[in-house]
């Protein structure tokens, strides 16, 4: 859509944040499906929402009696956890997820996959653009999550800059192709916002914040703290989105530095680098990104233009090998950092990018913030 062309990535001429919609295609197909679709996906929402009432009923009631035993505990929530958010991705249309261990480097001196085993206190690391992601990590790891949180200081600053155009423009600049696409208006920089905390939260909790960007705070929330302070007492995995909102997944938001005096290799603990990747819309076939968070029971309107689908969706994960990841004794920083205080988010960046075959892009959660405002407007 031209009137969010400011919202145009310079360098790439992705635009992250707007819904993918699928190619034109033969309106007669898309009139027979419709009721069909409609009729599938209310009853396809129906049995997620009863899913989400038994979680809660089992996992945040009956499992807290098992709190004084903290091992058992964890394995019941774990398992039923587990257990109803695969229900979930298949009725969602996910039969068959595709997950590899992947490494970067290919060829005769190729290592073969590892173990992707992640530990009480170790970080995940991965992109954002859909609930299938959260989901998935619920699904597999049973991780904590974290909500990031800025300065309520810096609000002003980020409301008043919301026509600015972008600070950092990575990416070929050839003057043709996409790289040509230019907003038609100039927008001044939007700066950038450190991250001051992050809120520990459930999975119902994140699910539905989805696609909203991170909250204002002061430093004297008591419900905030550094990611290190989680971290450190935390008796599961702690999963990070350094992109701190969801995009469309078709580019990598600018990373926020969440890791600032962390250095490289990290020692304290290990980090597990991971990518998850959908494929392009079609007409019988919803995306499963959620960039936009609906404005009411927010992602219930999301997950029903999902169940509407009349095939089954794709879902890709790629996670990268230990060995070379920011933790591993071998990783060798020079490759990836082009300086900066976080080393480690900028690693980081650039192996997602790389394992998902994904083009960075300058954009990030605070021009977002932006977008949302233009967008409300205009809707």
């Amino acid at each position: 859509m031209e009137k969010f062309s400011a919202f145009r990535d310079p360098g790439t001429g992705i635009q992250p944040f707007l819904k993918p919609v699928p190619p034109a295609g033969s309106q007669v197909l898309t009139t027979i499906a419709l009721p069909v679709g409609y009729a599938l996906g209310a009853l396809r929402t129906s049995l997620v929402l009863a899913l989400g009432l038994i979680y809660v009923v089992l996992v945040e009631g009956v499992c807290l009696v098992l709190k004084p035993v903290p091992p058992l505990y964890r394995t019941v929530a774990h398992v039923v956890t587990a257990f109803i958010a695969r229900l979930v991705l298949f009725i969602l249309g996910l039969f068959w997820i595709s997950v590899q261990v992947v490494n970067r480097k290919r060829g005769r001196g190729a290592k073969r996959p590892e173990k992707w085993n992640p530990g009480a206190g170790d970080i995940i690391v991965s992109n954002w653009a859909s609930t299938a992601d959260l989901l998935w990590l619920a699904f597999r790891f049973n991780p904590i999550f974290v909500l990031p949180v800025y300065s309520a200081s810096d609000l002003p600053q980020l409301t008043a800059h919301t026509s600015s155009p972008i600070t950092h423009t990575p990416g070929r600049r050839t003057g043709t192709g996409s790289a040509a696409i230019s907003s038609p208006a100039a927008r001044a920089p939007t700066p950038r916002t450190p991250i001051i905390g992050f809120r520990r939260v459930s999975l119902l909790t994140i699910l539905c914040t989805i696609g909203q960007t991170p909250q204002a705070s002061n430093a004297a929330d008591s419900g905030m703290k550094t990611l290190e302070q989680i971290r450190s007492v935390a008796d599961r995995p702690v999963a990070v989105f350094p992109e701190c909102t969801t995009s469309n997944g078709r580019g990598l938001l600018h990373f926020a530095e969440l890791f600032s005096g962390v250095s490289v290799p990290v020692t304290r603990f290990k980090v597990f680098v991971m990518c998850v990747r959908y494929d392009p819309p079609t007409v019988l076939c919803p995306t499963l990104s959620h960039p936009i968070p609906s404005s009411r029971l927010n992602p219930l309107s999301h997950i029903f233009a999902v169940t509407t689908a009349l095939v089954p969706q794709t879902m890709s994960v790629r996670l990268l090998s230990p060995s070379e990841s920011p933790s591993s004794g071998t990783f060798i920083a020079s490759e990836f950092l082009s300086g900066g205080e976080d080393p480690v988010s900028e690693a980081c960046a650039s192996l997602i990018a790389q394992i998902g075959k994904m083009k960075r892009i300058g954009l990030g959660w605070e021009d977002k913030i932006a977008f949302l405002d233009f967008y409300k407007s205009k809707k």
